[in-house]
């Protein structure tokens, strides 16, 4: 299962990261250098399957939240570098959590519930329809106001069903 870890900060740096030797993927990966301006610097591994949230692009200069999967091995180098999973480019008008939403559409971290409308598109990454009960499953979800609640509660924009 994966465990969605998440680190929040400025791109600095947008270069290739070659993967193969006789560069026959080069150009499809990249490296974003990411500072949180405390100190603290990331860099993640983006691959042709990275989801990033509306499919936006980035650039040097843009905040973003680069989500990956606590539990993978990672080199022990730094600044640290981390397979980018999910890249959320900073939005004022909507929020992004990416985590395991349990059976009461309950965060793991325990900081948000959902409420679903018959309105909430829910959809694979693909953007193609998902039919079934997106509870006890790892979501992308899109929202805007919550309740002061602990957790918060919210009508998500939009589910995205990261199967």
């Amino acid at each position: 299962m994966v465990l969605f870890q998440s680190f929040q900060g400025t791109i600095t740096m947008i270069s290739d990261f070659p993967i193969s030797t006789n560069g026959e993927d080069e150009g499809c990966y990249t490296l974003l250098s990411v500072d949180n301006g405390m100190g603290a610097s990331v860099n993640f591994v983006v691959a042709p399957t990275t989801y990033f949230v509306d499919h936006v692009m980035v650039s040097v200069g843009d905040r973003v939240t680069g989500y990956y999967d606590g539990n993978a091995p990672v080199p022990l180098i730094y600044p640290p570098q981390y397979r980018a999973l999910v890249m959320v480019k900073d939005n004022p008008n909507q929020n992004v959590k990416v985590d395991y939403f349990n059976s009461q559409l309950e965060s793991r971290d325990g900081q948000l519930k959902l409420n679903l409308s018959p309105f909430t598109p829910i959809v694979l990454i693909n953007g193609q329809a998902f039919t079934r009960n997106p509870a006890n499953r790892n979501l992308i979800v899109i929202y805007g106001p919550t309740t002061r609640s602990i957790p918060a509660q919210t009508t998500p924009y939009e589910i995205i069903v990261w199967c």
